[in-house]
C-alpha cells in the first residue's frame, strides 16, 4: 500500500488528511486517489503537484511507486 497525505485544499476536499491506496504506477494510483471520492477532490487534484521522497511525479506516468511509499499531495497555495 501507499500511504497518501493530503495538504490544505486537497485535505478539505477529500474530507481526509490520509489514506492509502495499492502500489502501482503514477497513472494507475492518481486513479485510485479519485475512486470513490467527492468530485471537487478529483478538481484539487489535477491542479496539485503530487511528490515522493523529494521528486515531483508526473500523474500521466508509467513508473512504479514502490509498495510502502508515502505520496504527498500538495495543491497550489498562495504565495508559490
Amino acid at each position: 500500500m501507499i500511504r497518501i497525505r493530503l495538504f490544505a485544499a486537497a485535505r478539505d476536499a477529500a474530507g481526509t488528511a490520509e489514506f492509502a491506496v495499492p502500489a502501482g504506477t503514477c497513472s494507475h494510483v492518481v486513479a485510485a486517489l479519485v475512486d470513490g471520492r467527492p468530485r471537487r477532490f478529483a478538481e484539487v487534484l489535477a491542479l496539485s503537484s503530487l511528490v515522493t521522497d523529494g521528486r515531483r511525479l508526473d500523474p500521466r506516468s508509467e513508473d512504479l511507486i514502490a509498495d510502502g511509499a508515502t505520496v504527498d499531495v500538495l495543491p497550489p497555495f498562495a504565495g508559490g
